[in-house]
């Protein structure tokens, strides 16, 4: 149980890691840019973990001030379920459209080639 526990508390600790360093703003992360800290997560799975948490994010707010990530939060744009979104319900009724005008040239094209058909058949005659 305890050689399971050495090896589970790492890797649940890289992966914590790795998501919280993905998740935070490129402007909160302290010292280095995001994606050295990512390699510095992935390749040294004990210790990059561990120096993520004590020294790579931005942990308090500034005096003053709110940091960059709840400003994010606080205005962020709306999203509106897709059925609710006047625009997109315009867009698949012109999609709709599209795909029906092109379905009707498909018809009329197989209609005239039903109809080639059946007069070169006429004109050859029937076959014994």
């Amino acid at each position: 149980m305890l050689r399971v526990l050495m090896f589970l508390i790492p890797l649940a600790l890289t992966i914590y890691a790795f998501i919280d360093c993905l998740n935070t703003p490129e402007d909160e992360a302290k010292h280095l840019p995001k994606i050295a800290w990512v390699f510095i997560i992935l390749l040294f799975w004990i210790v990059g973990p561990i120096v993520w948490l004590a020294a790579g994010k931005q942990r308090t707010p500034p005096q003053g001030g709110r940091t960059p990530s709840e400003w994010h939060r606080n205005h962020r744009t709306q999203y509106v379920a897709p059925d609710d979104n006047p625009e997109f319900l315009a867009s698949l009724r012109e999609d709709n459209k599209k795909d029906e005008a092109l379905l009707k040239d498909w018809e009329a094209d197989l209609r005239r080639r039903e109809e080639e058909l059946r007069r070169r058949e006429g004109e050859q005659g029937p076959k014994d």
